[in-house]
């Protein structure tokens, strides 16, 4: 090998390992890209939960907690992600009568079908959230969609209201495609998160031999479903299972608790840094408030028909 080859090997060999030793060093610190971000919403960071001053007093748009969202998305969502209330949220839960939009609620829980979306838009312009209400775990003769449910999933009839039929919960097969459409009808019309309600079929005379793990399963799937729409979900009712199903969803929903002493078992839920929305329908707002008030519930009495009466703690 000539002198004249070897100094161009070497200088070739001199160039190459420049490039790489370059390249080395200037592409160390591009991979930390919020690796743990996932599509669950904005992180609180841990912090502890704001519980307010009082129940019922705080005007629209008042609380401002990191469960809200900041990202400028609609309804304070998070793209890819959805909606988180925040412990001590006022409330106003109407599902009769003409919608009243000036209650001074933070949070409206309205029927899903029957408002609209000009109502929900003119309640998020006001600076609330809005809660669809859907009924998942009954079949409904009244809905538009009533004919879409076979009479192989509809059991017995719900006591006390007419035209309502227990659903065959296992047969999610059915039950999936039914529920992703009101699911999406309540995003499309602007809502924030969903109620679905007569989530405890399994406690109840179904006319299914339905079991506390059938109902456990569904729960978790209405809720999965909820947050693929881009929703947050609350569990109603089903008291005995909400240790359990805690971790699932994003708040609670519940009737009575303190009627049947069963209001301790919903403090998973603010323990967690997740609103309770609470009424009770029989006595004075003294006979419950002051034990509501201490689990930092959200409570008020209404009356039985959910019209747009109602009493704040």
């Amino acid at each position: 090998m000539t002198s004249r080859r070897l100094r161009g090997l070497l200088l070739a060999l001199v160039v190459v390992t420049v490039l790489y030793a370059a390249a080395c060093t200037s592409g160390g610190s591009g991979r930390g890209r919020d690796i743990g971000g996932g599509g669950h919403g904005p992180a609180t960071g841990g912090a502890e939960p704001s519980y307010g001053a009082g129940l019922g007093s705080a005007s629209p748009g008042a609380s401002t907690s990191a469960s809200a969202g900041a990202s400028g998305s609609p309804g304070g969502a998070p793209a890819g992600g959805w909606w988180k209330p925040a412990v001590g949220q006022t409330w106003q839960w109407q599902l009769t009568g003409t919608l009243d939009r000036s209650v001074a609620a933070e949070v409206y829980d309205v029927d899903g079908a029957n408002t609209s979306a000009a109502d929900v838009a003119a309640l998020k312009s006001a600076g609330r959230h809005v809660i669809c209400y859907v009924n998942v775990g009954a079949h409904e003769d009244f809905r538009p969609d009533a004919k879409n449910f076979p009479e192989s999933v509809q059991g017995k009839g719900l006591d006390g209201w007419p035209g309502e039929k227990w659903l065959d919960i296992r047969q999610w097969n059915v039950l999936e495609p039914l529920l992703t459409a009101r699911f999406k009808q309540c995003k499309d019309k602007g809502f924030d998160a969903v109620e679905p309600d007569n989530v405890d079929g399994y406690s109840n005379s179904s006319g299914f031999p339905l079991s506390a793990g059938d109902q456990l399963t569904f729960n978790r799937r209405v809720a999965e479903l909820a947050h693929r729409t881009g929703l947050g979900v609350g569990l109603k009712n089903d008291v005995e299972q909400a240790a359990t199903l805690a971790p699932a969803f994003d708040f609670a929903v519940n009737e009575e608790c303190a009627r049947y002493n069963e209001c301790d078992e919903l403090k998973v839920f603010t323990s967690a840094g997740k609103p309770v929305f609470h009424v009770e329908y029989d006595g004075s707002t003294g006979s419950f408030c002051s034990k509501t008030k201490a689990l930092h519930f959200s409570s008020m009495k209404k009356k039985m028909n959910l019209d747009a009466w109602r009493e704040t703690c």
